[in-house]
């Protein structure tokens, strides 16, 4: 009995394979493919395409040293890059001054009004790199510039007191477009220092000058070669100053070369990609240090746990002269670029203002782009890059994070390093990256909009990275471990509880990077086709085709509309718990 009984039981059946299959490491596994491919794949093509000769109809590509010999062996490329270690360095410098003298007058003086210039502090990252440097060329033109215009008339001589078109005035005009965010992290690393030391120094006698120079700046060193690495990074991948400014005089860096061996004829990829390779080695050499310089910084560190309010060091009379600093500085960077902005939208053709000119105001600008083909095209494109890479970059990277602080899974260090990766590249770089990768491995992207995603996913992926630690490093473990013993699984885990408790660095990095990727330009300048143009692309053709007036109104139309962005984003955030830093 016993025997048959045990012929009539049947072997449980397995479930089906996509049964078997764990959620968890499918989304993993995507998330991990996804990164080495986002990360490595450009840059191994941008390598492999500076070693070969681009393959014709006539021969295939050949291995080849051509392009490092004709990049190297030139007199020209040792003064290209003088001129983009000279160009870093004069904007890492005087952003840096800059920003942080008014960071310091801002937190620790008592100059009046301080609160709202702080406030104001954001305005000056809403403006485009590109129609920054519009303004400022029309207020800094030799010819036409407003400033050399009114100081000739008032001096009577035809001298030029101010010329953008010059190292100087590339550096001016870069320096005072980064000093925001010098102020920015400045004032966060004020904020976040002791400042018992300093009121010591001044209950002992020391002066301001003394107390600024021997104490302040000494306890904030680590925070100061960060901000002037992450300046001169920043600096040395900058396109649009480079482009705008130094060639139409002749004056080169890194970007503007490789911009030109993209699109002349015949096109030297292979002359670009050796730039390329140039400059990505420098930035990556100024990441590293930054790296290794925050990992280090703990021996500056005057934070204790005891709770202080600093008291701001009287300046007496002086604090007015600090206020008309603030103000003429506001002034420089907002005020001044934006009224020349509207100014020249209100003409038909540009002319410097003059009671004259009064009389021929007009609004034919904005109607003209309003009207304009591929307008409303361009700012849906800008709008789905922006919110879905945006989207889809805090998702991964969410799971990423999770991988690399949450479990020690072997190689997780990897996988972050790999995630970091676009860090280093220089937009135009990435954008050439890209493109190399795209012609060459044809799966009918190139041309589209899927390859400007990408691009866009690929490059600020690292922000999505780093806001989504920082939420990530305070959710205790526990929570998980209760939801496992929960019977919960690791989908409804993550879904329910980690998304949730990350949602301020979610919502905060999600807005930051809407936010930049609709200013981008320097990354889509190579990748763009017609029909894929997006609104920074229309303002580069509207210069190239000398419509000024035009230009200036999508600016102005442009700037307002950010602006508008960035107060619903601020609303949104302020309901989703995310906190100004």
């Amino acid at each position: 009995m016993e025997v048959v009984a045990k012929a009539n039981v049947r072997p449980e059946a397995k479930p089906p394979l996509w049964r078997r299959l764990d959620l968890k490491w499918i989304i993993i596994g995507v998330c991990v493919i996804g990164v080495a491919y986002l990360a490595l794949m450009p840059l191994f093509f941008l390598l492999w395409q500076s070693f070969y000769t681009p393959e014709t109809a006539s021969a295939p590509a050949q291995f080849t040293l051509a392009n490092y010999t004709d990049a190297y062996t030139s007199v020209e490329t040792l003064r290209l890059l003088g001129n983009s270690i000279w160009f870093a360095t004069g904007t890492a410098a005087l952003a840096f001054v800059v920003g942080t003298g008014l960071a310091w007058m801002n937190e620790r003086t008592n100059t009046p009004f301080k609160s709202l210039f702080f406030a104001l502090s954001i305005i000056p990252l809403i403006i485009p790199g590109i129609l920054f440097t519009v303004a400022w060329i029309l207020l800094g033109s030799p010819k036409i510039g407003i400033f050399n215009l009114l100081l000739q008339n008032w001096f009577g001589t035809d001298y030029v007191f101010i010329n953008v078109y010059s190292m100087w005035g590339m550096i001016w005009v870069e320096g005072l477009h980064y000093s925001p965010m010098a102020f920015l992290i400045m004032t966060a690393a004020f904020r976040s220092m002791d400042p018992s030391l300093e009121e010591s120094a001044l209950m002992s006698g020391a002066s301001v000058r003394q107390i600024a120079w021997r104490i302040t700046l000494k306890l904030t060193w680590p925070a100061i070669f960060a901000t002037i690495l992450i300046l001169f990074v920043r600096a040395i991948e900058s396109f649009e100053v480079p482009a705008l400014l130094g060639l139409p005089v002749g004056i080169q860096v890194f970007t503007s070369s490789i911009y030109q061996a993209i699109h002349q004829y015949p096109s030297k990829v292979g002359l670009a990609s050796s730039y390329a390779v140039t400059l990505l080695l420098i930035t990556t050499v100024g990441v590293y240090l930054q790296s290794r310089l925050s990992s280090r910084g703990n021996k500056y560190s005057t934070v204790t746990g005891k709770g202080y309010r600093p008291r701001a060091m009287d300046l007496g009379k002086w604090r007015y002269l600090t206020a008309a600093i603030f103000i003429v500085y506001f002034f420089l960077i907002v005020v001044l670029p934006f009224l020349v902005l509207v100014w020249s939208s209100l003409q038909k053709f540009y002319s410097v203002p003059s009671m004259e000119a009064v009389k021929n105001l007009t609004f034919d600008a904005y109607h003209f782009m309003l009207d304009y083909p591929t307008l409303w095209d361009s700012v849906w494109n800008s709008l789905v890059l922006a919110l879905g890479s945006a989207t889809i970059i805090m998702l991964a990277t969410s799971v990423i994070c999770w991988i690399v602080v949450k479990t020690k899974m072997p190689g997780r260090w990897l996988l972050d390093n790999m995630a970091s990766l676009p860090m280093v590249f220089p937009g135009l770089v990435l954008g050439l990256a890209i493109m190399v990768f795209y012609l060459n491995f044809d799966i009918g992207i190139y041309g589209t909009m899927w390859i400007m995603f990408i691009a866009y996913v690929t490059r600020f992926l690292p922000y999505g990275l780093r806001y989504n630690t920082t939420s990530m490093l305070q959710i205790h473990k526990e929570l998980e471990e209760s939801a496992a013993m929960s019977g919960a699984s690791w989908g409804t885990t993550f879904w329910r509880i980690i998304l949730p408790l990350l949602k301020p660095g979610l919502m905060a990095g999600w807005i930051y990077i809407v936010i930049v990727s609709i200013r981008e330009l320097s990354t889509s300048i190579l990748l763009y086709s017609p029909g894929t143009e997006v609104i920074s692309i229309m303002i580069w053709e509207l210069w190239e085709n000398g419509q000024y007036v035009e230009l200036s109104a999508l600016g102005v139309m442009f700037i307002i509309a950010l602006f508008v962005l960035v107060m619903i984003a601020q609303l949104l955030g302020k309901r989703f718990g995310v906190k100004e830093s």
